[in-house]
């Protein structure tokens, strides 16, 4: 893949690499970008009965950043409140857990760290 592919459309790739990997560790994808006000939901998955929203950070570098640097309070609100959307339009009756796939791109192939529970709703 060339630098400049990668650089044009880092997120969307994110994204597409978050999802064959979700669906190779056996998770169901419900939706992918789904929308709820005027932002989106990059992954609306599920595994073992837990619906999970996942956000998906792709980097070409892979300097260390924590769940919290790079989810913010301001859009782990959003994503609880667009789970709660979710949960009620269609009337899912599962647990609820928020991850971060974190996507690095380097010379070689991506490589993926998924944080399960990376936040958890507070109010």
């Amino acid at each position: 893949m060339k630098p400049e592919n990668i650089k044009k459309n880092l997120g969307e790739i994110g994204e597409d690499v978050a999802a064959r990997y979700l669906l190779r560790n056996r998770y169901k994808i419900r939706h992918r970008n789904w929308r709820f006000v005027h932002k989106e939901v990059d992954i609306i998955a599920e595994k073992d009965n837990q619906l999970v929203i996942v956000e998906v950070k792709a980097r070409t570098d892979s300097g260390y950043a924590s769940a919290e640097e790079m989810v913010g309070r301001k859009k782990q609100k959003f994503l609880v409140e667009a789970a709660e959307a979710y949960i009620r339009k269609y009337e899912v009756d599962m647990e609820t857990r928020f991850d971060v796939i974190f996507i690095f791109f380097g010379k070689e192939k991506p490589s993926i760290e998924h944080v399960e529970g990376a936040f958890y709703p507070t109010y």
